[in-house]
């Protein structure tokens, strides 16, 4: 297995720490290109947990992304194991899925390769 890549993890803790959602990362993952901003994981939790609770058929997961929180995580508050994006897109060709942006959540362990800032497109 792999070693997190310590940068990413120093990168991923100031956000925990910051509660910033400013900054903007892309990410090679599985084969797949990743570029968003970050954003701390109690607030992605709770994100993914408004959007579900507003969906007819998605909402009884909803209490899935707040209950425990995070300072019931297995590690112990230890350092972010987890990046957590938001108005994301994975990118493919000349584009990025989805246009609006989603929300991810990529294990640091799983990341290949990286560089900040993300990539937007344009249609001129």
């Amino acid at each position: 297995m792999p070693n997190a890549d310590e940068l990413l993890v120093d990168m991923a803790a100031i956000v925990e720490s910051e509660q910033s959602n400013q900054m903007s990362l892309t990410v090679v993952t599985g084969g797949a290109v990743i570029t968003g901003r970050l954003a701390p994981e109690a607030v992605w939790r709770q994100r993914v947990s408004e959007i579900l609770r507003d969906s007819d058929r998605l909402g009884p997961f909803a209490g899935v992304f707040t209950a425990g929180e995070t300072q019931d995580r297995p590690d112990g508050g230890g350092p972010p194991t987890h990046l957590h994006f938001h108005v994301a897109r994975i990118l493919q060709g000349s584009m990025g899925i989805p246009e609006t942006g989603g929300m991810y959540r990529v294990a640091i362990k799983d990341v290949s390769g990286w560089t900040v800032g993300d990539f937007s497109y344009s249609d001129s």
